[in-house]
């Protein structure tokens, strides 16, 4: 279904996040005869939430009385957080309604012409982010959108003719009707299976993209297993092998020259060096010949919550990775630390994480671990077997704790580094609360 089909339809609405207030603005703007009749939400909605959704007769239900109400529309739009797996949606769909995301409607509107979606677990957003200033440097307007960037919905307003953007999560592409013209994917770990409900339907849910309409071209991680063994009906170019693109001795080379030493890099680590390498290889797969490098990447900075040093003081830098919310994201992020003398704070919700392979990596490297809840006990147990002596692993009751007892334990030239491997939802609203009331403590303890 598309956007502009919606005009005189009753439409529910679950959720008010960004994307759903985008929705309602264009709803508004656009197509006057069509209605936001219900607006659901999985607790009370706070005050003003009617006028939010730019629709003053909406009803407004929670809890019992969201499946019913739903079922009265023709339409239900969801916010992503909102799991296609939810049985009120479930009953929905098998009365026959529609359930769709404001990402979905803008997709099918341009058919995916234009588009480069780019997903996975890990990479997605610095990926968007570096493809889209790559674009740029080719002379090409662009516009970035999706979790990154503006709602895609918004960018109705712009030339249809515009390249985007988008950067796309497992909870649009589950139910997603359109693809990309091309489809990125940097690579799979587990996650989100609260979400998803099992580890195999987060991957299905994820690589669906690659089956929908509209893709022309996939760009595929050759080093992450998941990814290799794909073979998809449309033509796929692969990166970080030598025949394309590559991050070789912390620089980057095409087809086997080097082409970028890691100095030039704006971004640390061997997977962010990987993430310059599919940004590189979809602006080939998009039709356009790659900028010149390394004055491409000429102001590209770190994007916030990942590897951001966010406060220097005494010769010790403290470094913010609180988007690190998998084991395997901070193996990388230690891994982008080589031979510094490393204080690592993780610990969060708990997903049943296996940290066995990150304990190991942390007894190997000499780090020290300050551990906070929820997943901090299972960390430290897990580290301590690895053989991380006791004095190095150490547990904190919360992050203020944690960033103090770094702070002692840091050595002169050292990194604090907050790479949690795990979400942050157990404490905070989002993992960009958690990062900054980590740069907040780290300013403080480095003395403002």
């Amino acid at each position: 279904m598309r956007f502009s089909e919606l005009e005189g339809a009753s439409i529910g609405v679950w959720g008010a996040g960004r994307e759903i207030r985008s929705f309602a603005r264009q709803l508004a703007r656009r197509l006057p005869a069509a209605q936001i009749a219900v607006a659901a939400f999985d607790a009370p909605a706070e005050p003003g939430v009617a006028e939010i959704l730019r629709s003053p007769g909406v009803q407004i239900v929670s809890g019992a009385a969201v499946q019913p109400a739903l079922a009265a529309c023709e339409l239900i739009v969801r916010s992503p957080g909102v799991s296609i797996h939810r049985p009120e949606l479930r009953a929905l769909r098998e009365l026959g309604i529609p359930v769709t995301t404001a990402t979905a409607l803008w997709l099918a509107e341009r058919g995916g012409e234009g588009v480069i979606g780019v997903t996975g677990t890990k990479g997605k957003s610095t990926t968007a982010a570096l493809l889209c200033h790559l674009l740029r440097a080719t002379g090409r307007e662009v516009r970035l959108a999706g979790n990154i960037g503006v709602p895609a919905l918004d960018l109705l307003d712009e030339d249809p003719g515009l390249a985007a953007v988008v950067e796309l999560s497992s909870f649009q592409i589950a139910d997603l009707a359109v693809g990309p013209q091309v489809a990125v994917i940097t690579n799979l770990f587990r996650e989100h299976l609260d979400w998803h409900g099992t580890e195999d339907a987060y991957r299905a849910e994820k690589l669906r993209l690659l089956e929908l309409p509209g893709v022309r071209v996939a760009v595929l991680s050759a080093r992450e297993q998941p990814l290799r063994r794909l073979k998809p009906a449309m033509p796929v170019r692969r990166y970080g092998s030598p025949e394309g693109w590559d991050a070789v001795g912390g620089g980057i080379a095409r087809a086997g020259e080097l082409v970028l030493d890691g100095a030039e890099l704006p971004l640390r680590g061997e997977h962010n060096a990987l993430n310059v390498c599919a940004a590189l290889t979809a602006v080939e797969a998009f039709g356009a010949e790659p900028p010149p490098l390394p004055a491409a990447l000429e102001g590209f900075a770190a994007l916030p919550h990942r590897l951001q040093t966010v406060a220097e003081h005494a010769g010790v830098a403290w470094v913010n990775d609180s988007i690190s919310t998998t084991p395997e994201s901070t193996l990388a992020a230690l891994e982008s630390f080589p031979g510094c003398e490393l204080v690592l704070i993780a610990g969060g919700q708990d997903r049943g994480q296996d940290f066995s392979a990150l304990a190991a990596a942390l007894a190997e490297r000499g780090v020290t671990l300050v551990a906070v809840p929820s997943t901090g006990p299972r960390l430290l147990a897990a580290a301590r077997e690895a053989g991380v002596p006791a004095e190095r692993a150490v547990q904190a009751a919360d992050l203020a704790g944690a960033v103090a007892a770094a702070g002692a334990l840091a050595g002169p030239a050292g990194v604090v580094l907050l790479s949690p491997a795990a979400p942050s939802y157990d404490n905070y609203r989002d993992f960009e609360e958690r990062g900054e009331r980590f740069a907040a403590l780290a300013r403080e303890q480095a003395g403002g």
